[in-house]
């Protein structure tokens, strides 16, 4: 059976954004992204949009509409994240099926077939390079946006969009990978035995922190979702977006050894105390994050082997080396976790 996307031909996207107002001149060019799928589309007034076409059956349109609500409100209060255009209905082409609008304002379109990808949004167009993170002076301005963007966001929480902690993002993921076929036999046993010794830490560390503050977070804040400018950063990609510690939008901004971190993060704050207070305690969670990321992006490339993208751009993934090293990489974030958190 073709896979949803293998569907997505470049007449059925142009169709598909017409009905929705959006008239491209045929030039298509196809962006880096493998959960969902997305085009740089030229339009017939010479200008550029980007067009996202969501994975079926990830979100529900909830929640692509708390993702795209949350982006519109940081946009209205002048923070550079690429937020969702507002779209119309046009007049339906003929031999296709009806398509409408969702949200207030109204930024999703849905088809009401089961065809591939039958929700999309449309995106401006922004371009950029990866933040310079050995730099002082980015790493406060970093830091300043993603204080202002906690600010924005206040104590409100997400209500239909998953909140990340150990059960979610770790004991329901392992279980997840582990029903499918991607971890070899003779590996499976140490594999799933240093996750779940991992996961015991990590579930230690926010038992540590009972009245835990989560909020509104981007959820997925690495370099690549940074496109930096000469004004500045332009943040773009809320699919990920969840309710999650303060942290998670900043530990992914972190690289090296511990001394390195630590000066990193200093500066991430520095820049962050100007707009949002932090909560020194959640540095402890710096490790248990990342260690949840791992056992989730395992997972995340299991679940979607049968998208033809996968095997093409993870050509690494499921081998005996790749569950070796990830047995490795977890004994090293176990023994990470062991440590003191960073002191600043």
């Amino acid at each position: 059976m073709a896979h949803p996307y293998e569907r997505l031909t470049p007449a059925s996207l142009l169709t598909a954004l017409e009905a929705g107002g959006i008239r491209g001149d045929g030039r298509l060019l196809q962006l880096n992204s493998y959960e969902n799928r997305v085009f740089q589309v030229m339009l017939e007034d010479g200008s550029a949009v980007a067009a996202k076409f969501y994975r079926p059956a990830r979100w529900s349109d909830e929640q692509i509409l708390e993702e795209h609500a949350y982006a519109c409100l940081l946009a209205a209060n002048e923070l550079p994240v690429i937020a969702p255009q507002t779209l119309t209905i046009a007049v339906t082409p003929v031999g296709t099926a009806h398509t409408r609008v969702l949200g207030n304002p109204p930024t999703l379109a849905r088809r009401n077939d089961d065809g591939a990808a039958t929700r999309w949004a449309v995106y401006p167009m922004r371009s950029g390079h990866g933040p310079e993170l050995d730099n002082s002076a980015v790493l406060q301005w970093l830091g300043r946006f993603v204080g202002r963007m906690h600010a924005t966001s206040g104590s409100d929480r997400f209500t239909s969009r998953r909140t990340l902690d150990p059960q979610t993002f770790g004991r329901d993921r392992l279980d997840a990978l582990l029903q499918t076929d991607t971890v070899p036999a003779e590996q499976r046993d140490g594999y799933e035995r240093l996750c779940d010794q991992a996961l015991q830490f990590v579930e230690r560390a926010y038992s540590a922190l009972p009245d835990l503050a989560v909020r509104r977070v981007h959820g997925d804040l690495h370099p690549g979702n940074i496109l930096w400018r000469e004004a500045g950063p332009h943040i773009v990609d809320l699919d990920d977006c969840c309710n999650a510690p303060a942290v998670q939008d900043l530990w992914m901004l972190l690289s090296g050894e511990r001394e390195a971190m630590r000066s990193q993060l200093a500066r991430l704050l520095d820049g962050y105390a100007a707009f949002a207070s932090f909560d020194l305690r959640e540095i402890a969670l710096i490790e248990p994050l990342r260690t949840l990321r791992m056992i989730h992006h395992s997972a995340w490339l299991a679940e979607r082997w049968d998208d033809p993208a996968f095997p093409v751009g993870f050509p690494w993934f499921g081998t005996p080396n790749y569950w070796l090293q990830q047995q490795q990489q977890l004994r090293e974030q176990i023994a990470a976790m062991e440590e003191p958190p960073l002191a600043l």
